[in-house]
C-alpha cells in the first residue's frame, strides 16, 4: 500500500532548524524524523512512498541519493570493502514529487494522484509526527467501515491548562488540557482514492474532509498510545531526550527485541 507523506511545508515554528533544512529532515538521533516515520511504515510492510516536496525539497532528494546505510546499521570494513550486516532502505520504493512551494496539503495530494497507481486505498501523513499506532488494526477498521477517509485522533498533549470561570470572571476550575475530553487530528490518515475528488484545486486537505464528513465518510479512530510531533524546538529537545534514553515507543522495528 502506498504512503503519501507531506514534506513541503516551511516549518515556521521550528525555525532554529528549518531555515537550514526542511522540517522533515530535522535530525532525531542519527537520522531525520522523516526516516523514522518511513521506517515505521516499512516495518508494517508499506514500503512504497510518495514524498510531496516543496520547501527545500532538494535536501530530501540529496539525502536519499547519497544515503549511507552504515550510519544506522552494523557493518564490517575490511581491506577497504564494506560488508553490511543489515539494511534499511534497499527494498523501499520512493517517488519524489515536486508539489509546489506554497501548496496546501489538499493540493499536494491532488498533484500526486497520478503516482498512486491502481490502489484503491492509500495511507498519508504529515512528516513530523510519530506514534506507536497499531497500523494493521487501524487499516482493518477503515476497510471494514466503507468510509472515504480515516483520521487518527489523539488527546491534547500540550502542557497548557484549561480554565473555567463564572460570570464574574473568577476562576472555578483548572485542569490540564491533556486530561480534558479534547481530541486532535494527528495525521496518520487512510484514504480511498475517490476521496481526492472531493478536494478542489488549491484547497487544504481539511476542505475535502469536511465534504466527506457530510456523507458520513470520515472514520475517527482514537489512539490512546504514544504520539508526538516535532512542531517546536521544545518538541525536538523532548524527542531527542526520549530517543537517547531508549524511551522511544515509535521505534516499533526494534521494540521487543
Amino acid at each position: 500500500m502506498k504512503v503519501v507523506l507531506f514534506c513541503g511545508g516551511q516549518g515556521m515554528r521550528l525555525r532554529e532548524y528549518s531555515h537550514q533544512v526542511p522540517k522533515p529532515m530535522v535530525p532525531l538521533g542519527d537520522r531525520p524524523i522523516l526516516w523514522h516515520l518511513m521506517k515505521y511504515y516499512a516495518h508494517h510492510g508499506h514500503k512504497e512512498f510518495v514524498l510531496c516536496l516543496g520547501y527545500r525539497g532538494t535536501a530530501i532528494k540529496d539525502y536519499f541519493l547519497t544515503y549511507q546505510e552504515e550510519i544506522s546499521n552494523d557493518f564490517r570494513l575490511r581491506n577497504g570493502d564494506r560488508e553490511l550486516f543489515s539494511s534499511d532502505i534497499h527494498d523501499w520504493d520512493i517517488t519524489f514529487a515536486d508539489t509546489g512551494l506554497h501548496s496546501l496539503h489538499g493540493e499536494r495530494l491532488r498533484r500526486v494522484r497520478k503516482y498512486l497507481g491502481d490502489d484503491d486505498i492509500f495511507l498519508a501523513n504529515y512528516a513530523d509526527g510519530l506514534a506507536d499506532l497499531d497500523l494493521p488494526r487501524y487499516l482493518e477498521n477503515f476497510e471494514r467501515s466503507g468510509a472515504l477517509a480515516s483520521i487518527m485522533a489523539v488527546r491534547a498533549w500540550h502542557s497548557y491548562h484549561r480554565l473555567q470561570f463564572d460570570d464574574r470572571m473568577y476562576l472555578t476550575a483548572l485542569e490540564p488540557v491533556s486530561s480534558a475530553d479534547i481530541w486532535f487530528n494527528a495525521g496518520f490518515f487512510a484514504f480511498r482514492k475517490e476521496f481526492i475528488d472531493l478536494v478542489e484545486p488549491g484547497e487544504d486537505l481539511i476542505n475535502g474532509l469536511l465534504r466527506a464528513a457530510k456523507q458520513d465518510g470520515v472514520l475517527i479512530q482514537p489512539h490512546e498510545g504514544f504520539f508526538a510531533s516535532m512542531d517546536t524546538f521544545k518538541d525536538k529537545v523532548e524527542l531527542d531526550g526520549r530517543y537517547e534514553r531508549g524511551d522511544s515507543p515509535w521505534v516499533v522495528w526494534k521494540n521487543g527485541e
